[in-house]
């Protein structure tokens, strides 16, 4: 899977996706981070990776409709430590399929993980 990181998201998040096989870029590798959200998802959109960011903004599913852009996920797991969050981005990946979220819109929680799927 081509995935994009937000630059909310840990340095080390990279490292464990691709040791889970995935092709992945931030928002750091093209000098993108401090970006407005519209130039961030146009690199997503223009690249077609699936995103994954903590940025609540991208949680609108009016905005961002599942279906019409590669795959969000939004990791909402509140004062979660660098460490809190790898070590659910470690579990997600592990026990999930990520290539059946493409085009899916994935809500993160510490207990919990939700599926809006392409309308």
């Amino acid at each position: 899977m081509r995935i994009k990181l937000d630059e909310n998201m840990p340095a080390d998040s990279k490292t464990l996706l691709q040791a889970f096989g995935h092709d992945v870029h931030t928002v750091f590798d093209e000098s993108l981070e401090r970006g407005a959200d519209e130039a961030i998802f146009e690199a997503v959109m223009r690249e077609r990776r699936f995103f994954i960011t903590q940025d609540l903004d991208f949680s609108d599913t009016r905005k961002f409709v599942p279906g019409q852009h590669p795959g969000i996920m939004i990791l909402r797991l509140g004062d979660a430590t660098r460490s809190d969050v790898i070590r659910r981005l470690r579990e997600v990946f592990s026990q999930e399929d990520a290539k059946d979220w493409t085009g899916c819109h994935v809500t993160v929680k510490p207990d919990s993980i939700r599926v809006n799927p392409p309308r």
